[in-house]
């Protein structure tokens, strides 16, 4: 059974913020990881992986124009992303690499999720960008070293095409995505924007030897204590060969989210 959430305070929130930011600022000075900071534009020469996600979705709630910022916002972030190696050794921090979204960088203000709550906030929206990461670290032999997941399913399924669970929430700086490479050869992120899409790669110095199957177990919503649905899964990876053959069968993570919404509802009432 879940817990019900706490109420925090806006002053406990804020504190919370400013203790758990500089324990992270403390982590990047210190030597427990070798980051990578090195952007090429030559190409590694093997795909990976190539995954795409649309940049506008009718939501229910959500104004439209708080998207057309997350546009802008994202080609921010992949400006500062694209293009990076991560050689054998290194640690890939998403907010290491993007620094802070101000205004005075340019970012807008995009919707994000407080709470179980969407709302406004500078440079909204770049979850987006986390959970593609994510999902394509999956589909590699990168090794996630740091994922969050989200506690609050806020949106009906939407044509969903990869399992409930598989993003990376994302709060600067200190709910960080970090991936590490512990082979022996490096791999290089790519991302970029059309017109409809988000689109990103993994590339690697060398070809690749396995294939994987994202999938979830245990699916189950549940009524808790206090009165609210929660959603609940494991995410597993089927590793095969390259003939076909299947080599591992492994638990990835967990998730629990509280739902804010009622779970038959229909598609059209998002």
């Amino acid at each position: 059974m879940m817990q019900k959430p706490k109420k925090r305070t806006t002053f406990r929130i804020w504190c919370g913020t400013q203790y758990y930011r500089l324990l992270r600022y403390l982590l990047w000075l210190g030597g427990k990881y070798k980051f990578a900071s090195v952007k090429t534009k030559k190409d590694l020469p093997y795909e990976y992986i190539h995954h795409q996600t649309p940049l506008l979705r009718k939501l229910k709630g959500a104004d439209m124009y708080l998207q057309h910022n997350k546009v802008r916002n994202l080609k921010l972030a992949v400006e500062r992303l694209n293009g990076i190696v991560i050689y054998p050794g290194e640690t890939f921090s998403y907010w290491k690499l993007i620094g802070k979204p101000t205004k005075r960088k340019g970012y807008l203000p995009g919707m994000e999720l407080f709470y179980g709550q969407v709302r406004e906030g500078i440079g909204g929206g770049l979850c987006q960008l986390s959970n593609l990461l994510y999902w394509m670290a999956l589909h590699s032999p990168l090794t996630v070293t740091e994922r969050y997941r989200h506690s609050y399913d806020v949106f009906p399924d939407a044509n969903r095409t990869i399992p409930f669970g598989c993003g990376a929430t994302c709060v600067y700086n200190y709910r960080d995505l970090m991936l590490t490479n512990h082979t022996g050869y490096p791999f290089q992120i790519k991302l970029w924007l059309d017109d409809t899409c988000l689109h990103g790669q993994i590339l690697g110095e060398v070809r690749t030897s396995f294939t994987y199957e994202i999938y979830e177990r245990e699916h189950y919503m549940q009524l808790e204590l206090f009165g609210k649905y929660s959603r609940n899964n494991v995410i597993a990876r089927k590793v095969y060969d390259l003939d076909g053959k299947p080599v591992a069968d492994e638990y990835i993570t967990e998730n629990h989210a509280l739902m804010m919404y009622e779970p038959m509802l229909g598609e059209d009432n998002h």
